[in-house]
Order: structure tokens, then sequence, then C-alpha cells
């Protein structure tokens, strides 16, 4: 303080201007520190008045439209198709399938035979294994290996023939329907042996039936008409195939 005071006299003596010197802040004890409010920016938006609230509590305005649950969650679940639609089995189209599969005579639907359908198929092709099975022949992977090369020779065939042409799984479909009658042999075979004079006529009548049907379902989803001799020909020989392990 007194260098302080020396300078202050020398200065008023000399004429020279005296600057003021920065006031120190104040020392507050531990704890009570004041921090100094520097004003931030506030955007010019910010600064209109707001609009009070001219709504009453619990009752919101017209303006307001709340939306219900079900306009978000159930409006659509009534207009979905079911689970096993969605999966492609169709229960009253498998038994029409099967249907026109056990009368021979009886006409084919084309629109409903030109559907992938391979759920009763498979079924099929399961129960003719299982048959197989009490019979003493364990032929599950001859069967399926059979079906498959079938399946892939007809499709290139019917391809050839067909001005439309038609597609792998419509194929395996109608096959594996077909294949219906085959599982009725392999049945008689657990209890009766089919290497005599009644098993061959009864193996062939077999064999007629699934091809005549399988050839009448293609020529009738495909337009083909009067070629079902042409395409009953492969069908014989492959389930043909079929008879020959179910007899031996």
């Amino acid at each position: 303080m007194r260098g302080r005071n020396c300078v202050l006299h020398w200065c008023s003596q000399t004429g020279l201007p005296i600057q003021p010197q920065p006031q120190r802040e104040q020392s507050l004890p531990y704890g009570g520190y004041e921090y100094p409010q520097q004003a931030g920016f506030v955007p010019p938006d910010m600064m209109q008045q707001q609009q009070p609230y001219t709504g009453q509590i619990y009752q919101p305005t017209q303006g307001y439209t709340p939306a219900s649950a079900q306009s978000f969650y159930g409006s659509n679940f009534e207009d979905e198709p079911p689970l096993l639609e969605e999966l492609g089995i169709n229960f009253d189209h498998i038994w029409q399938k099967t249907l026109t599969v056990l009368h021979p005579l009886k006409v084919a639907d084309g629109t409903i035979m030109n559907e992938t359908d391979l759920a009763g198929p498979m079924v099929f092709c399961l129960a003719f294994g299982a048959t197989l099975l009490l019979a003493g022949k364990i032929q599950f992977g001859y069967v399926y290996g059979i079906s498959a090369i079938g399946c892939l020779g007809m499709f290139c065939l019917l391809n050839l023939m067909s001005i439309t042409g038609v597609s792998f799984g419509c194929v395996a479909s109608v096959l594996g329907y077909c294949l219906l009658p085959m599982i009725l042999l392999s049945s008689f075979a657990i209890v009766f042996s089919l290497q005599g004079m009644m098993g061959i006529i009864l193996t062939a009548g077999i064999i007629g039936w699934c091809s005549f049907s399988a050839s009448k379902i293609f020529i009738s989803a495909l337009a083909m008409e009067g070629q079902q001799l042409l395409v009953a020909y492969p069908c014989a020989l492959l389930y043909g195939v079929f008879a020959l392990i179910s007899v031996f």
C-alpha cells in the first residue's frame, strides 16, 4: 500500500493520468463462490410472448385427436389370411387334389392343380416309406432320391412339350399326390406277397392308376389336349420304379 501511495503522489505531481486498477473479487469462504452470470444468446423466436393455455385440465382441445390402439394394431388383423394359408397349406385344396387322384375319371380343376403345394406330397412320400418300413424295407433314401430325379425329368419334358411351361414345384406337387395309390400297394405288401400272378396284376393296375391320374392333371393344368398318352408313358416309368421297390 505504501508503494501504491508513492506512485499516486508522483503521478499527481507530474500530471500523468491515473489509470484505475481492477478491483479484486471479494474472497468468499469455502463453498460460497459466486459465479458471474453471463447473458447467453437467446434466439428471436424465443423472445416472442407465449400464448397462454386456454383449455381446461383433463379436457384436451378439439385440435388434439388421439388415435385409438385399434387404428394402429387391430385394423388389419381381420383382413390378414390364416397362418396355414400363408405357409401354403390349404386343407381344402389338399382334399380336392386327393379326391381327384382317387377318382381317375373325375375332371381335374386346372386352377387348383397348378399350385405349388408340397405339404401333401411330403406326407404321401413319408407314408409310402413308412409302409415299406412295416414290410421290412428301409427305403426312405431311395424314395426321396427317385422322386427328385423323376420330378426333374418330368419338369424338363413338360417344358419342352407345353407352350405355357410349368414350374418345378407344380410338377413335384402333382407327382407326389399321384403317389397315393402306390401307398395302397405297399400296404398290401405288408400282409400279402406281391411276387405271384395276383401281385403282378395288382401292381400293373396301380401303375396304370398313378400314371393316368398324373397325366390327366398335367394336361388339364397345362392345356395339353390330345397329349395324355405322351405324358402318361414317362409317368408310368417313374411309378414303375416305385412299384419295383414295393414288390421286391
